[in-house]
Parts: C-alpha cells; sequence; structure tokens
C-alpha cells in the first residue's frame, strides 16, 4: 500500500507540474505574443527592419500621409508637408516613438490576440487610421516657423481633437539626411522628439494667465487695484526686473503690459501655496492620459515647496523653475476657452478594417473643469482684452483673438536667446480653436511667435 500511494502522489506531482507549466505557457504566450507579432524579424510586417505592410495613415480630410505598396512604406507626395507631419505620422524606422506608425503598430497592421496578423496576410493590407490632424494646416505652420525649431498645436477647444501637430527640426521621411546622427552644430537638437508633446519649456510670461486665474479667485479687491511699475521692485532680498516701466495701472492694464513688477507683487501677495492651488487645479504637477491610450504626455511643473518670496515673485511672471509642456498649457487654454471645462486631447479620429468596417470613432470627452466658469468668462476677458489694446485685433481679423506672449530666459550666458511663446484662441463659436507656438532662441514674441500664430489661425479660418 505505501509503494502504491508513492506512486499515486508522484503521479500527481507530475500533473501538478504539468498543469502549472501549461499556466505558465499561456501566460507568457498571452505577455509577449504582442512583442513576438511585432518583432522586426517578422516578415509579414518588416523589410530590413522598417515596417513594410500596414494600414492607411489618413489626415481628417481623407489625405493619404501614408500607405504600403509592394512591399514598403509609401508617403504623401508633398515634400513639405511630408516633413509637417513627420512627428504625428512617425517614420517606419520607429526613431520618432510617439509617431502613430509606431504608437499605433497594433491597429495599423490589425493585429490581435486571438488572430495575430492574419486579417494583414488575408487582405494584404491593415487597419486604417483617420487622424483628426489637417495635414493642409500643418504644412502652413511648418512653413511659418520656418528655419525655427519649435512647434505648433492646434486644438479644437469644443472636442479636444488636435487639427494641428508641428514639431521643428524635421525632415524628410523618404530622403533622411545622412548626418542627422553625427552632426555636431546643433541644427538637428531634438529632431526625434515630438516637442508637443514630450517638450518642457519655461512658460515665460504665458503663465500670468495661471497668476491672473489665482488672483481672481483669490484677491477679493483686484479689479480696483493699481500697481505702481518704475521699472523693477523689490520682493525680499532682491529684485524683479521689468520689461518697461508702466507707471499707475489697473490689474487689466498691468496683463496688457505683462508687467512684471505687478505680477510678481501679485504672486508674492497671493503665495505659494494659493499660486499652486490654482495651477495644480488648472493641470500642473499632473500627467494628461495618454492619449488616444497610446501617447505619453511630459508634465507640467510649478513646485515652490522650499520657494522663498523673491522665488515666488519670480514663479509668478514664469520664470523660477517653472516649465510647461505644450499639449497640457493648450489644453488648459482651451478648458478657459470653454467656459472652465477642459477636453481630453486626441488624435484618432477613426478606425476602419481593412473592408472599410468602422471598428472604433474617438467620442470626444472631460479631462475635467480647471476653472469655475465665473473665473473663466473674467480671464478670458482679460486675454481678449490683450489682442484688442496690445497686440492688435488686426493680426486676426474676424477672429474674435483671445491671447497671451511670452518671453522666456532661458539662458544666463551673455548674448543668449529667449524663446518666444504665443497661447490664444478664437471666440468665434465657427472657429472654435486654440493655439499654441513656441519659437526656440529666437526673440521677443510678438516678433516671432504671433505672426506664426497669426498664419495659421488665419489659414485655418480660409479653408
Amino acid at each position: 500500500m505505501k509503494t502504491i500511494s508513492r506512486r499515486a502522489l508522484i503521479l500527481y506531482l507530475l500533473i501538478a507540474a504539468f498543469l502549472a507549466g501549461i499556466v505558465i505557457l499561456y501566460f507568457n504566450l498571452i505577455s509577449n505574443a504582442n512583442s513576438w507579432a511585432m518583432n522586426k524579424v517578422n516578415a509579414h510586417l518588416y523589410s530590413n527592419g522598417a515596417l513594410s505592410t500596414a494600414g492607411d495613415i489618413l489626415d481628417r480630410d481623407g489625405t493619404v500621409l501614408a500607405t504600403s505598396k509592394d512591399g514598403k512604406r509609401v508617403y504623401c507626395g508633398d515634400t513639405t508637408m511630408r516633413k509637417a507631419v513627420l512627428h504625428t505620422v512617425g517614420d517606419d524606422a520607429g526613431y520618432i516613438s510617439s509617431g502613430v506608425q509606431t504608437s499605433f503598430k497594433d491597429e495599423l497592421t490589425g493585429y490581435t490576440l486571438l488572430d495575430g496578423v492574419y486579417n494583414l496576410k488575408r487582405y494584404g493590407k491593415g487597419n486604417s487610421l483617420s487622424l483628426t490632424i489637417d495635414a493642409d494646416l500643418c504644412k502652413t505652420a511648418y512653413e511659418a516657423l520656418g528655419s525655427y525649431h519649435g512647434l505648433v498645436g492646434v486644438m479644437n477647444y469644443k472636442t479636444g481633437a488636435i487639427v494641428a501637430l508641428v514639431s521643428t527640426p524635421s525632415y524628410d521621411v523618404i530622403n533622411k539626411p545622412n548626418d542627422i546622427d553625427t552632426d555636431t552644430s546643433g541644427k538637428y537638437e531634438g529632431i526625434y522628439m515630438n516637442r508637443f508633446f514630450t517638450g518642457l519649456y519655461t512658460p515665460g510670461s504665458t503663465f500670468k494667465i495661471v497668476t491672473a486665474a489665482s488672483a481672481i479667485e483669490n484677491i477679493s479687491d483686484i479689479y480696483t487695484r493699481t500697481f505702481t511699475c518704475n521699472g523693477k521692485i523689490q520682493i525680499g532680498n532682491g529684485y524683479v526686473i521689468c520689461n518697461g516701466v508702466h507707471g499707475e495701472q489697473s490689474f487689466e492694464k498691468a496683463l496688457n503690459n505683462s508687467c512684471n513688477c505687478a505680477f510678481a507683487e501679485i504672486a508674492k501677495e497671493l503665495g505659494g501655496d494659493k499660486l499652486t492651488q490654482t495651477a495644480n487645479e488648472m493641470g500642473f504637477n499632473k500627467k494628461i492620459e495618454n492619449i488616444d491610450g497610446k501617447i505619453k504626455c511630459s508634465k507640467s511643473k510649478l513646485d515652490l515647496s522650499n520657494a522663498e518670496e523673491l522665488d515666488i515673485g519670480w514663479a509668478g511672471i514664469g520664470q523660477y523653475t517653472t516649465v510647461i509642456n505644450p499639449c497640457q498649457m493648450l489644453m488648459t487654454v482651451c478648458g478657459i476657452a470653454n467656459g472652465g471645462k477642459a477636453m481630453k486631447p486626441y488624435l484618432i479620429k477613426e478606425i476602419k478594417s481593412p473592408k472599410g468596417r468602422t471598428i472604433s470613432t474617438t467620442v470626444p470627452s472631460e479631462y475635467g473643469q480647471i476653472l469655475n466658469y465665473e473665473t473663466a468668462t473674467k480671464l478670458s476677458a482679460l486675454l481678449r482684452s490683450n489682442v484688442e489694446n496690445e497686440y492688435g485685433d488686426w493680426r486676426f481679423s474676424g477672429l474674435e483673438m483671445c491671447g497671451k506672449t511670452g518671453t522666456a530666459e532661458v539662458s544666463d550666458n551673455e548674448g543668449a536667446r529667449p524663446n518666444a511663446l504665443f497661447v490664444g484662441y478664437s471666440t468665434n463659436e465657427s472657429y472654435p480653436y486654440a493655439i499654441i507656438v513656441v519659437v526656440e532662441d529666437s526673440t521677443y514674441s510678438i516678433k516671432t511667435a504671433v505672426p506664426i500664430a497669426t498664419k495659421v489661425m488665419a489659414a485655418l479660418k480660409n479653408q
């Protein structure tokens, strides 16, 4: 009997080991199936390490930006357009990790856990992805940026749809320069990075939007105050220097003048806690959910935990250690335009099967209420006043723009040039769009960022 019991125990242990092996096998299959199927040695998808067979990528109007033909990826015929949409579409070698061709490989190839890439073999092509971007508008933005490094992003503030996304420097995906990876001059700096999604920038005076919002919510007499600007103001043990001498001015006029003295004084009165609270409510210090569940965004940051009075003054005008992510900042501006309610940004409009069946359509969804309606309305009126009384409505004919410029000092080196920024939106219900422009190593925003925004918004209106 003891012999039989021992044999039975050994048999049970063997069965248990077998079942455990089956469980481990299936677990590894489920966990690694995607990476196995998408591996670059898979000849059904790749040729010499480059994606060769996948579905079409189209802009919102149906312009084909990428497709597969005769075992290779083929791109739109317009060289400038290819450069303009590079960081959105991506490259077939995967250098641009946030590009659709890398981030949405599963969708483009039609891969599923059950069928693998069977449909790709069956139909000879994968799923088609229609994007929210307008390729012609991207081309306009790319041409407007010229030789500058920087970015342009445009979003529908009612829906969150990204209608333009350009990051420079760029290159032609079918004629990539040979010296990109060896150049030391800096002309290709950050060329594989999508600055809109992953860039971090000192905001300069665009952050005064946040300081103004905090003042509206926390300083009851802010609209009846006057602020004196003599070109600099002492805060704590140092000075904040202004961009001019503005004399006596109201809260509205201080924003029109982008007065550093006034806004440093306001930030000092608010204190670090209140300014941080407003910034957090407006999207700072928290990541946006991955765009369409795939593309990661960097996080805008404001940290005043160890800041002294002078630091808080500088933070209130967008300097100190504060950084913004362009996608998050644009979403915040969209929230102001939309009565305080921000929408989640998205890039994928629709996915269709090789046979034309709609697999999914993106439904706009809320990010959340970043400001109460009253504060958003008052802030919007101030940003409208900036355009009417400072920048000039003539720059944005018929768009009824609101906006704020920023000139961000990013280096203490003598001769270093600042980054120029502009954020704004149209209050015209026919054009519910907001825009962000960042021009690196340039000059004052009114000379660089604003003209770029003007060209892009005018092109959007005239479509």
